[in-house]
């Protein structure tokens, strides 16, 4: 690419389970499609979908969010107006185009959205980025981190051809830690005071997934596709 030149758009269908993949760079999507279907990114798996919040999902998030044992270890929360959900939403187009997240929904095929998960503290670079996930508490126990984890872990590595995912957690949050270990994310080790939460200074484990470990790994066997357009700031092209 020319020195000052705009990256175009990258659209993909990736099919891993078929062996199938295919990306290719153009101005628009195939088929001739309008410009609001073109800026779409999904990840689809069995039963759960990763798709851009609307702003029709505020009702769903605020529901979810505002359960004081999901927001537990939590930064923020727990909401106690629709209009903190819809403040939220409205912040993640910014975010992607400035190249510093890239958040999701994770919809249910049949129940609609349950939780959020996606990617942020990127370093393209370095070829890196950081996970977060939660889900409502009826999802708790259920798969469902097991398969939203597949699906943003995927994207990560397949899409996004990131070489480390990092997850932080608490060091009071012995539930996740768990979880994380149980995907294949390895103990690294405690960074002492990295996150403040309410002017409270916290201990954070730091776990890490490799593409390789991915790769070797029971999560990459998860079924899995990508449609849509990746936005080319998270690409570091």
């Amino acid at each position: 690419m020319c020195p000052g030149a705009v990256p175009e758009p990258v659209y993909v269908s990736i099919y891993p389970m078929s062996g199938r993949a295919h990306a290719h760079t153009t101005s628009g999507p195939q088929g001739g499609a309008g410009a609001g279907a073109s800026d779409e990114l999904e990840v689809r798996g069995r039963d759960l979908t990763l798709r851009y919040a609307r702003l029709d999902d505020a009702p769903a998030l605020f529901g979810l969010a505002s359960d004081p044992e999901v927001t537990q270890f939590f930064s923020w929360g727990p909401y106690t107006d629709r209009a903190q959900a819809e403040t939220y939403i409205a912040t993640l187009s910014a975010k992607r185009a400035q190249g510093n997240m890239l958040e999701f929904v994770i919809v249910h095929d049949e129940h609609g959205v349950i939780g959020v998960t996606g990617l942020s503290e990127f370093s393209l670079r370095d070829r890196r980025a950081v996970v977060g996930t939660w889900h409502g508490r009826e999802w708790w126990g259920k798969g469902a981190n097991r398969q939203s984890k597949a699906l943003v872990l995927g994207l990560a590595f397949r899409g996004l051809g990131l070489e480390r995912v990092t997850a932080w957690c608490g060091t009071d949050n012995g539930r996740s830690q768990k979880a994380l270990e149980r995907l294949g994310f390895v103990h690294e080790g405690v960074l002492r005071h990295w996150h403040v939460h309410t002017d409270d200074p916290k201990d954070v484990i730091s776990y890490g997934m490799l593409r390789s470990e991915w790769e070797q790994g029971e999560l990459a066997k998860e079924p899995f596709e990508i449609h849509g357009r990746i936005p080319p700031q998270f690409l570091g092209i």
